[in-house]
């Protein structure tokens, strides 16, 4: 037998050691983590469905074989507890896979567990679980950002391989800013929701958080497409990635201006690296920014009062509103309200209002440019523990829920540190510009990345 056919033997034989190997070391590490990110792990499930995995001959070429996936605890995986980090649900075994979960599994990922949330994805800390709090191992001390605070977590410590959020009004991009990974919303329709458990069914969508953008690329292929389940998706051609040299990158001055000044300096290095690469840089205003935070929580207000009226405790065995914690109850209970006036149309239809003319505003930028570059929250990560009020803790959404108001896509790379804590760069695009926006965030991380290598 040839050296080459001996070698691909070889690596084959390698490479179905490795997933075993690889479950067990992860397992270990999880085990022996003390920053709280999953909710719960299988180990007999893991390891049996990698040895599995090994066996099956169908797999060994797709793009996600042998890959130990993290999955926030509101996606729906067979046999799991789907508790949204929850009293409510802490009994709520799935019967199904999410279409998401789907095509994880029919591309060679596996589902290592189920991680710790912002309960009912209703906050932007990590800090509201019914499981405690999930801590930021790139930042000690500090919150990771929520809702989806146990996917970044695992990812940054090391705990999977790649991970699965959801994202209503920034819950990947802001975990992903705070722990100093790769996080990406895609546009909305792009991914199917069937099996998300939704918090604002018209703004959620499901996405990424890996330790690179390229792994952000491959894992946002394998999960998006047309689902005959969720009337919303579309059918995209398969994102590559281009060349940027020509983009024309928008810089927005309000969403700048809004920012610590610490941040906006880590941004503005952001934008030398892009000048760097080639990009024109275009100066840009949205005259629509103090209008993002009412707009947006006043729809996620209402939507999440409907989606929690299936929660009576018939079915699921307690009352949300006698289970859950404050940040759940006072939205139940605003969102409450606010349907209860509606037949005067005096909150929410203003609202969605506001929702065309922000959209209209953000589509009229994107004829300038081809990405929009922003801080990813305007302020660093609070200490645990510490109190803020609501408002407080709404203000970390500011730069993140214009995406979702509009449906735009937006992508999160870590692009430095203030003092030890991580700083992402967002990169916007306009709907279903998927691909430059992780051609972009491609290109940031591989400088970026580069440069804190040399200097370690």
């Amino acid at each position: 037998m040839g050296i080459i056919a001996n070698k691909i033997i070889f690596t084959i034989i390698v490479g179905d050691q490795m997933i075993v190997d690889r479950a067990h070391e992860y397992l270990e590490k999880i085990e022996k983590s003390d920053i709280n990110a999953y909710i719960q792990i299988d180990k007999e499930r893991v390891l049996k469905e990698a040895e599995e995995l090994e066996k099956n001959e169908k797999l060994k070429n797709k793009p996600l074989y042998g890959k130990l996936i993290a999955v926030k605890s509101n996606i729906n995986v067979k046999g799991y507890t789907i508790s949204c980090a929850s009293k409510t649900l802490e009994n709520y075994v799935s019967s199904y896979d999410a279409t998401v979960i789907k095509k994880i599994k029919s591309q060679g990922g596996l589902v290592i567990g189920m991680t710790n949330m912002d309960e009912f994805a209703s906050g932007s800390s990590g800090e509201t679980s019914y499981y405690g709090a999930t801590k930021n191992p790139n930042a000690v001390g500090r919150i990771p950002g929520g809702s989806s605070s146990g996917s970044a977590a695992a990812v940054a410590a090391d705990l999977c391989d790649m991970a699965l959020g959801s994202d209503t009004g920034g819950s990947i991009r802001n975990p992903a800013s705070h722990c100093g990974v790769v996080g990406f919303k895609p546009s909305y329709g792009v991914v199917s929701r069937q099996g998300l458990c939704d918090l604002a069914m018209s703004f959620d969508q499901i996405g990424p958080l890996t330790k690179s953008a390229e792994d952000a690329l491959v894992l946002t292929n394998v999960i998006k497409g047309l689902d005959i389940s969720d009337s919303t998706t579309v059918n995209t051609p398969k994102f590559e990635k281009k060349d940027i040299g020509n983009y024309k990158i928008g810089i927005v001055k309000e969403f700048m201006e809004v920012s610590d000044e610490k941040i906006r300096n880590k941004i503005e290095e952001g934008i030398e690296v892009f000048k760097d690469l080639g990009c024109e840089i275009v100066e840009l205003s949205y005259k629509y920014t103090d209008l993002a935070l009412p707009t947006y929580y006043l729809i996620n207000y209402v939507e999440f009062f409907s989606a929690t009226r299936k929660y009576d405790g018939r079915r699921y065995g307690y009352p949300i509103e006698e289970a859950c914690g404050e940040e759940v109850l006072r939205r139940i209970l605003i969102g409450k309200h606010i349907s209860e006036k509606e037949y005067s149309g005096k909150y929410y239809k203003k609202a969605l209002q506001a929702r065309r003319l922000m959209k209209m505003e953000m589509l009229k930028l994107f004829k300038e440019v081809d990405v929009i570059i922003s801080p990813t929250v305007p302020k660093l990560p609070h200490k645990i523990g510490e109190e803020l009020t609501p408002m407080e803790m709404y203000a970390y959404d500011v730069l993140t829920v214009p995406t979702n108001i509009c449906g735009i896509c937006a992508g999160v790379v870590k692009c430095g540190d203030i003092n030890g804590i991580p700083v992402g760069l967002q990169i916007q695009g306009k709907p279903f510009d998927d691909e430059k926006v992780l051609s972009a965030m491609i290109e940031l991380d591989k400088i970026t990345r580069w440069f804190c290598c040399s200097l370690a």
